[in-house]
């Protein structure tokens, strides 16, 4: 990934919260750091641009690098600029200088990391085996390129290219620009931040290219692809028994390259490798500097994927603005964390519903009720959670390490360790691998035992409220469910009674983005195509995320839905680039979401397939003539938004329940069940609160920030190179 390789511990350096220094005008004369930000730079170098007064000889500008000459590495490019690729940074703080003959000088910060991270996620799991081949513990490994070509044979498809002995089935693409080029596709493998990367995109082996000089078929953008789950892998891409949950999402989109994107991904945005929000946008920052740095800088940046790959890019982008431009979540998640809720609630509900010796006496459950008590429009979602939940979402603390077959599923979501090196009640010191141990920069550490604070709660929580003041369900329904129903506690181990959250981690919940409440999300287009209601997939997740927009924004003028998509559907990213290339253009005065929201091409808009409908106004419609499922807090008389993690609480009484009537008996059970009273859905979550963008996990001195600090707004010129100028807001954010 970079000419020089970095193989530092954790302490060598990490992000100072105020960042690099602003280059200081000096008539005229400025630096931009353009490949990230000034204080996110890793791996030792930095493409570097310098603006100069009128009329300076670009070849009697003097430039240093802590204090040593780089005034070679500059030069007039063709892109008009003088630049150059500026090497040798050391970990840490380092101070770039441009001199002009007359003696007038101005200086610019760089803050650079290793190249094998942290940059901003914080101090790195471990153990973490690498890959074969790797030259340090940092899992360092030389980059390599391989080429791919499109075949024109019958089938077609991509197959091997070798440019020494070129194939005589080539076939052509047009590019969106109007080239018709050999459809030659060239694949950058290396590793970073501990882990692989790829990128691929239309090239010529027989030309060259430089950041200020790419080949022309590129056409400026980028589309970075998201893989599916939600988990945690200990260990780089190729450690694991799985040759998906652990992988860079594939880089092969024939469209995208077709038409002269280059698609890219890291390892750790598949979120069934990683689902720590901190460290999957760190990896994707580092990549796109990278990118910068080598293919030069992007128009915008696209994000696609489904289900893991949908709470992927939304999490990340509106805890991390400016990652992406665009956004095409498919099978919605708007996160993990408040997902989460229905992953722990369905599997106790469902244990409890599929189990008669259970209910007590008199009571007896219909097909119908249990749907209405957990939200759902299918008995089958609330079942499919309870397979799949905890082995395959990460939630165990003590997952096998090989691939083993659980109450039917296979377990795909080892903890990619060996036994001995994995926590158990018998090896009390082992690594814990459920999703907050895993992200325990985020949540902090519970004092009682060491573990990762955990951001869940069921305390208050009244299940099946709705169904019980419809009528749907009996009081005596109502008791035993929440009587029975009970809660994991922190080694996922089943208990009677309910869970309350540890402290401080809602509070870190919201801040990180871990919960993504929107804030940040105005700054980016959306067009979303929720699965219709799949296993655990459920098409009214895309409105859960409208509505987080509207409580944010009081508007969704950036979010597009289509609700039963098929083949009769337009391309999402064909739409998408329209949609952005019009926002490229609008050089107004206007903020990014104003522009997002007016420059949305007319053919860009909501669809609800439901009876051949095409709805322009979107959730009315749709909810007239389709089922809506919910989460199973919604059913409890939550927000529709499912976003309160942990509610405030009021004290018990008979008149919220109206028109249900308990019996004193039943009253009595239900003030042992709620002791401390139940949950004041009018009132916001404990702790909730808006999305910190921009966090770090990190001190200067390689410690950790339990619940991060805010790095602040990008410093004043640096990551110009991550988009054109219309979206630029993201770099004020912080």
């Amino acid at each position: 990934m970079r000419s020089k390789t970095f193989a530092g511990a954790l302490t060598a350096v990490v992000a100072l919260a105020a960042g690099a220094a602003p280059a200081a005008s000096a008539q005229g004369l400025k630096i931009d750091v353009v490949s990230t930000r000034a204080d996110l730079v890793s791996g030792g170098q930095a493409l570097t641009a310098i603006d100069l007064p009128s009329g300076t000889s670009p070849s009697a500008v003097r430039v240093t690098l802590n204090g040593h000459s780089v005034s070679g590495e500059f030069a007039k490019r063709p892109n008009g600029r003088f630049e150059g690729l500026v090497s040798g940074l050391v970990n840490g703080q380092n101070t770039v200088t441009a001199t002009l003959p007359d003696g007038t000088s101005t200086s610019t910060s760089i803050i650079d990391h290793p190249l094998s991270g942290p940059v901003f996620s914080g101090p790195q799991l471990k153990p973490w085996p690498c890959e074969a081949g790797a030259v340090d513990k940092q899992c360092d490994k030389p980059t390599s390129f391989a080429y791919e070509y499109m075949s024109s044979s019958p089938g077609g498809g991509f197959k091997s290219y070798d440019p020494n002995n070129p194939p005589s089935d080539v076939a052509t693409t047009t590019t969106q620009d109007g080239q018709t080029v050999p459809f030659i596709v060239r694949v950058e493998t290396g590793f970073a931040d501990r882990d692989q990367y790829q990128i691929a995109v239309l090239f010529d082996p027989k030309k060259p290219w430089a950041p200020w000089a790419p080949q022309t078929p590129w056409n400026g953008k980028a589309l970075v692809t998201q893989g599916a789950g939600c988990g945690n892998h200990h260990g780089a891409e190729g450690t694991g028994p799985s040759d998906t949950l652990d992988a860079a999402p594939s880089v092969m989109d024939s469209e995208a390259l077709g038409m002269g994107f280059a698609v890219m991904a890291p390892a750790l945005d598949n979120s069934s490798h990683s689902c720590d929000v901190a460290l999957q946008s760190e990896a994707v920052a580092m990549l796109k500097e990278h990118f910068v740095d080598t293919y030069g800088p992007l128009r915008y940046t696209i994000a696609q994927g489904c289900s893991g790959g949908s709470l992927s890019q939304l999490q990340d982008e509106n805890a991390y603005p400016g990652l992406y431009q665009g956004l095409l979540p498919s099978c919605t998640f708007p996160d993990a964390w408040s997902s989460a809720m229905d992953s722990v609630d369905c599997p106790t509900m469902e244990s409890y519903f599929e189990d008669p010796t259970r209910w007590a006496p008199g009571v007896v459950w219909t097909e119908n009720q249990i749907m209405a008590v957990e939200g759902k429009i299918s008995p089958t979602i609330c079942h499919a959670w309870k397979e799949v939940f905890p082995f395959y979402q990460s939630a165990e603390p003590n997952r096998p390490s090989a691939l083993e077959t659980k109450g039917g599923v296979l377990d795909l979501q080892n903890c990619g360790l060996t036994d001995a090196e994995i926590w158990s009640s018998t090896n009390p010191k082992g690594v814990r691998c459920s999703m907050q141990d895993a992200a325990v920069n985020i949540f902090g550490v519970r004092t009682q035992d060491g573990y990762a604070q955990r951001p869940f709660s069921n305390e208050g929580v009244t299940y099946g409220l709705c169904a019980l003041e419809a009528g749907t369900i009996t009081p005596a329904q109502f008791v035993d469910l929440n009587q029975q129903i009970g809660s994991y506690d922190i080694n996922m181990v089943w208990q009677p009674t309910r869970v309350k959250a540890d402290l401080g981690a809602i509070d870190a919940a919201y801040r990180s983005g871990a919960v993504d409440e929107a804030t940040n999300l105005d700054q980016v287009a959306i067009i979303d195509q929720p699965s219709q209601n799949t296993d655990i997939h459920e098409e009214y997740r895309a409105f859960v995320l409208r509505r987080r927009l509207d409580q944010a924004h009081g508007n969704h003028a950036n979010d597009v839905i289509w609700y039963g998509q098929d083949a009769s559907f337009p391309d999402p990213l064909v739409l998408m680039d329209q949609w952005l290339t019009a926002v490229e253009k609008d050089h107004s005065s206007r903020s990014l979401a104003a522009k997002i929201g007016r420059d949305r091409p007319a053919d860009v808009h909501d669809i609800c397939n439901i009876a051949g409908q095409d709805d322009l106004g979107g959730q009315d419609t749709c909810q007239k003539v389709a089922g809506f499922g919910n989460g199973t807090r919604g059913a409890a008389g939550g927000p529709f938004a499912t976003d309160v993690l942990d509610c405030q609480l009021k004290p018990l009484r008979p008149s919220d329940f109206y028109p249900a009537q308990f019996s004193d008996a039943e009253w009595a059970q239900l003030q042992k069940v709620f002791p401390t009273g139940v949950c004041d859905w009018s009132k916001p979550g404990v702790s909730q609160q808006a999305t910190v963008p921009w966090q770090t996990y990190q001190h200067a001195n390689g410690g950790v920030i339990y619940g991060g600090r805010p790095l602040g707004p990008a410093p004043a010129n640096s990551g110009t190179g991550w988009t054109s100028p219309s979206f630029s807001d993201w770099q004020r954010r912080g």
